[in-house]
């Protein structure tokens, strides 16, 4: 017996069972992108409405009248656990792009939602990408992570980017550049939107797994690439023309690593991952817009046009906190912290005053360089390794880079271990 459908029509059967029925909502979604999403969130609409989108459109053959703006008024002022916010606010975008590409737009005012953020936004630690990285099952899933977290491209952007988008003999840059066009980025080249492209960057981790990726799909699955094909494929389907992952699969993907390594994340947590990394090297705004693929704001556009030189050079010197593939033996020493103050944790006050008693050490604070440094010299003898190590603040960062340090770790405070 098969599952019980929560809903007549799915995504995927809404054009054919029911927008090829309405020309108007066919000449809609010929304008959009994600035409079967849109169709479904109108449908939705018409159905707790009552009406089709014939009837829709006749509410506001009088330029004067009202009509459709209270009723999406009301749509939006009724609350029940059929329509939770998150759909009503898609079917609201929805409607109002239907009205107005049919050239009878609604007041601004009307179907206005105010959404109260009930989770804080994930960040993710070096610790937890790792997880993340080691809980996948083949090279493109492998490659998937480390180039969204280096290149901050978006979820949608990433079911589009080809081949073709890399800059010719990538494989020997060590930072190979990646030039998406404007109708591949928010906004789709269109209005204000126009000539805004994203000029991004993979970390050398990043460009290896890409490699790896590449060599996989040609030598053990006989795929023949293009420069027109899609970089991330449906592995499903390897025959060409080859397929797209998709949002779909890339939500799969997704799911599957969040269950085998425990850790909750979404693709556009890469995007606040890259943009925290070019803030604490104080990369100048306007390129860190360019790397995003995000519009350069106000007066200043016109004169903000780095080379591709210019802005890898700026985005070398956030690698050393992009780069989570490889743990350091600080961040070993961390975790081994992190057990210690969860097991004192759960001590009584005496028994802590014993330990101390005895000498047996704890802190609840963060391992200090000299502690680390301690610790390398036991490992080697006595040997000078520990002295590599400094601990500075964030505004020391970007003058310790320049002069050839990279970073070992973040702490808990705020601080930062640099090594050469």
């Amino acid at each position: 017996m098969g599952r019980k459908r929560k809903y007549g029509i799915t995504k995927k059967e809404i054009i054919e069972k029911w927008g090829k029925n309405y020309p108007n909502v066919m000449a809609w979604i010929g304008k959009l992108q994600r035409k079967e999403e849109a169709a479904w969130f109108l449908w939705r609409y018409c159905e707790i409405t009552g009406k089709n989108p014939d009837e829709l459109l006749k509410l506001k053959s009088d330029p004067k009248s009202r009509e459709a703006e209270y009723l999406l008024d009301k749509f939006v002022a009724e609350e029940t656990s059929e329509v939770p916010n998150s759909i009503k606010v898609n079917i609201v975008i929805s409607v109002k792009s239907f009205y107005k590409h049919a050239y009878c737009e609604l007041a601004k005012a009307c179907g206005v939602i105010t959404l109260i953020k009930q989770k804080p936004y994930r960040r993710h630690s070096k610790e937890e990408l790792l997880k993340i990285y080691r809980a996948t099952q083949n090279p493109r899933d492998r490659s998937l992570i480390t180039f969204t977290w280096s290149s901050s491209i978006a979820r949608e952007s990433l079911t589009k980017v080809q081949w073709k988008h890399l800059e010719p003999d990538w494989e020997k840059q060590e930072l190979p550049h990646i030039g998406l066009p404007d109708v591949l980025v928010k906004g789709h080249g269109r209005g204000k939107y126009k000539g805004v492209e994203q000029h991004s960057f993979l970390t050398p981790e990043a460009k290896r797994d890409l490699t790896d990726y590449k060599d996989w799909l040609e030598r053990v699955k006989g795929v023949k690439l293009g420069l027109e094909d899609s970089i991330f494929i449906d592995l499903h389907h390897l025959q060409p023309p080859y397929q797209s992952i998709g949002t779909s699969g890339l939500g799969k993907v997704a799911a599957v690593l969040i269950r085998r390594s425990g850790v909750p994340f979404g693709w556009h947590d890469a995007r606040r991952y890259v943009e925290t990394a070019l803030e604490e090297v104080r990369i100048n705004p306007n390129w860190a817009r360019k790397i995003r693929g995000r519009k350069v704001r106000g007066e200043e556009a016109p004169y903000s046009r780095p080379a591709i030189e210019q802005l890898r050079n700026a985005y070398r010197e956030a690698v050393p906190l992009l780069e989570f593939t490889q743990p350091t033996q600080l961040m070993e020493l961390q975790k081994r912290q992190q057990a210690i103050e969860e097991l004192v944790s759960g001590l009584t006050p005496e028994q802590k005053e014993k330990m101390q008693r005895y000498g047996i050490k704890w802190s609840k604070k963060a391992i200090k360089p000299e502690e680390f440094r301690g610790e390398i010299e036991t490992q080697t003898n006595g040997g000078d390794c520990g002295e590599n190590f400094e601990q500075i603040n964030e505004s020391q960062l970007l003058q310790y880079l320049r002069a050839g340090w990279k970073v070992a770790h973040r702490l808990a405070n705020g601080g930062l271990i640099v090594e050469r």
